[in-house]
């Protein structure tokens, strides 16, 4: 059997073997699982966690850690067994309980649920689009803080990355944006093992990988056959000294490697070796003991140095900025700002949906009140264009605020006045610059919220559906990412039906932990900011292109949007014959239809709802007193789907939505045909109380 490689002691060896053992056992006692990757990855991950990594298992939220993203995260017991053994809170029973109900060692790695954790992984391509924000946020963050030449940010981002990732297209966006950034603090392990799931790689992939990244701009460093330990080291430092670009590690490794049978197969790849294969593996690695999940004293040993390694660089940091903090309070003050919502471990392992209760709440702007407006000082105003006053705005008051588009900003209006663009060697402005890479921007968002900043990214909201894999990932997580959607219905117009957003609201809706606001004029696109940066979880901004009537500030409660729904025109009348209820662009549709309806002597009550998410969240007395539930003529208007809608409208309520594409046209036509007129609004609510 060909060794990929050679340990450089007994000790080490045994060490290495032990990460093999406990992850093939994992999966046996679960009986489903990963052994390969982990098997054949653990001489990098032994050198990298013992020998590289700068971390503190007693700490593992230390700011100036390095940050480690196992973007492969089906290989989550690699990484499981390597905490274990480094001395994290994870003890050998939460590795005996691997991927069950309430352990701390879920299938693929949960930020939040495991100590040391960095993010959740395990869609192929995420983590290497992750590991490009969080090294893109030590850029900002050190051109930031590092004042008088102290080092108080100064931390490198490692992934592991596999055949699988190098398919996937984000990793490929993400890796093209770090090239062009020249992230040189960015070092990725691509674990070359030429198998996957369906068997040889040759099978739908035959690409270069390594030529590939130098074409990105990439620093490119080939493992092959019998590397040692040695070897991996001194490549890791090599790459640690490449400064101007990011790394790629090309390295050859053998899939389920010890085993007689599996080794180098799709057998050993996604499921169990079985009990029998598993017997022969430890022979064949010379391990001490059948036993299940034993590890003798001599391989721990080997770990042993971890925790007091990392209890001293930890040390000598505090001490350099304690020392740099009695020199720049301003500075540290904005720095504890950002770090003191970086907490890692808290979650709840049985309910890891729920944000997490031990982290501190987002930064409330108690200094600043919301602006209010007056139509009679504004002109109509679309809400992507309130949306840039807003964030220009929120701009001056959180300085940990940043962000861009994916090559829109003049569309979606995103780009903050008089700060610079972040470059290559030049990372200290505001102002990021995706190009056409919706996936990887809202994966690399992600990677700058687990930093501690509070990034956004922009586009088109039908091109959230390019993107849904992050949104989803930062809705697990629990983490502050904020994103902005423009051109949010048919009256974007002209550009037609496959620009023209109709399903993607009910989309981004059904997602759980994602607050969805669809702000209705200037007024509360302000309010509708600042409850996205004052929330610790992640929010979808929903902005139109069209220019919407401003409302009466005084009709707009302080806290409308931050509740998501209120009422915003009661009827001069004792009793409700309806209710309109709307969202966005179609609020002053339902003020319109309004006015018609009491002409006809109808009593009609308009209710605004920006986010369905927030109002969900209200005692039922609030929900009651906004919706009248002994009213059951309600009427929704929002172009899109009517998914969802029945929640609210009830039984007898119907709704003014789409079932259909839209067309190109004006937009005022397209509306129009389409039926979003006050005229039509009016006669379905006449039909619904029985008129």
């Amino acid at each position: 059997m060909t060794a990929a490689v050679e340990p450089g002691t007994a000790r080490d060896e045994l060490a290495v073997n032990a990460i093999r053992v406990l992850a093939m056992d994992a999966v046996e006692r679960a009986k489903s699982g990963h052994p390969g990757a982990p098997m054949g990855l653990a001489p990098l991950g032994y050198v990298l966690y013992t020998r590289v990594l700068r971390h503190d298992p007693a700490n593992p939220a230390w700011p100036n850690r390095d940050r480690f993203l196992l973007s492969g995260g089906h290989a989550s017991m690699l990484q499981y067994a390597l905490l274990h053994l480094c001395g994290y809170d994870l003890p050998l029973a939460q590795l005996e309980r691997f991927r069950q109900w309430g352990s701390r060692t879920p299938g693929h790695p949960e930020y939040g649920v495991t100590p040391g954790v960095e993010a959740t992984t395990g869609p192929l391509g995420q983590g290497v689009a992750n590991a490009v924000g969080l090294a893109l946020g030590e850029r900002h963050l050190a051109a930031r803080f590092n004042r008088g030449g102290e080092p108080i940010v100064d931390w490198r981002t490692y992934f592991t990355c596999g055949d699988g990732d190098m398919q996937e297209g984000v990793a490929s966006e993400a890796a093209s944006l770090a090239g062009n950034l020249g992230l040189g603090k960015l070092i990725g392990i691509y674990d070359d093992n030429h198998v996957q799931i369906e068997g040889s790689t040759d099978l739908a992939f035959c690409e270069k990988v390594g030529q590939r990244f130098e074409a990105y701009g990439w620093h490119v460093r080939k493992l092959h056959e019998d590397v040692t330990l040695e070897g991996i080291e001194l490549a890791l430092a090599e790459a640690a000294g490449v400064t101007d670009r990011p790394s790629l590690i090309v390295l050859r490794t053998h899939i389920g490697y010890g085993s007689p049978n599996k080794q180098d197969t799709a057998a050993a790849h996604g499921a169990p070796l079985g009990d029998e294969e598993v017997l022969l593996t430890k022979r064949t690695l010379g391990w001490p003991s059948e036993e299940p999940f034993f590890v003798p004293d001599e391989a721990r040993e080997a770990f042993a140095g971890v925790p007091a390694r990392g209890t001293e660089l930890e040390r000598a940091w505090s001490q350099r900025y304690e020392a740099w903090a009695e020199r720049e309070p301003e500075l540290a003050a904005a720095f504890e700002r950002l770090v003191r919502t970086d907490v890692l471990g808290t979650r709840d392992p049985a309910q890891p949906h729920a944000e997490p209760s031990s982290r501190p709440p987002a930064p409330k702007l108690q200094a600043a009140q919301t602006p209010s407006f007056d139509p009679a000082q504004e002109q109509p105003v679309a809400t992507r264009v309130a949306s840039g006053r807003a964030l220009n705005w929120l701009a001056g008051l959180m300085p940990e605020l940043l962000g861009g588009a994916a090559d829109l900003a003049p569309s979606t209006e995103t780009k903050l006045d008089g700060e610079g663009d972040i470059m290559r060697g030049d990372y200290g402005g505001r102002n990021l610059h995706f190009g056409v890479r919706e996936h990887a921007m809202g994966a690399i968002v992600n990677g700058l919220a687990l930093t501690g900043l509070r990034p956004y990214g922009a586009t088109f909201l039908v091109f959230s559906d390019y993107m849904r894999p992050p949104i989803r990932l930062s809705a697990l997580m629990g983490i502050p990412s904020v994103t902005v959607f423009t051109h949010d219905s048919i009256g974007m117009g002209e550009d037609g039906p496959t620009h023209q957003p109709v399903e993607q609201l009910a989309g981004l809706r059904a997602v759980p932990g994602l607050d969805v606001i669809r702000p209705a004029d200037l007024n509360e696109t302000y309010q509708a900011w600042r409850a996205a940066v004052e929330r610790s979880g992640p929010t979808a901004l929903v902005l139109s292109r069209q220019k919407l009537p401003v409302l009466d500030g005084a009709a707009v409660p302080a806290d409308g949007v931050a509740r998501g729904a209120y009422v915003l025109r009661e009827p001069d009348a004792t009793t409700l014959d309806a209710i309109l209820i709307g969202t966005g662009s179609e609020v002053s549709l339902c003020l319109e239809a309004a006015d018609l309806l009491a002409r006809d002597g109808v009593a009609v009550r308009v209710v605004s709802l920006p986010s369905w998410e927030r109002f969900a969240r209200q005692p039922q007395d609030f929900r009651d007193g906004v919706l009248a539930p002994d009213v059951p003529a309600k009427l929704s208007v929002e172009a899109g789907s009517p998914l969802g809608w029945s929640q609210w409208v009830g039984e007898r309520g119907a709704s003014i939505a789409l079932d259909r594409f839209g067309a190109s046209a004006p937009g005022p036509e397209v509306l129009a045909q389409l039926g979003f007129t006050p005229e039509r609004v009016a006669a379905r609510a006449q039909e619904l109380i029985g008129r």
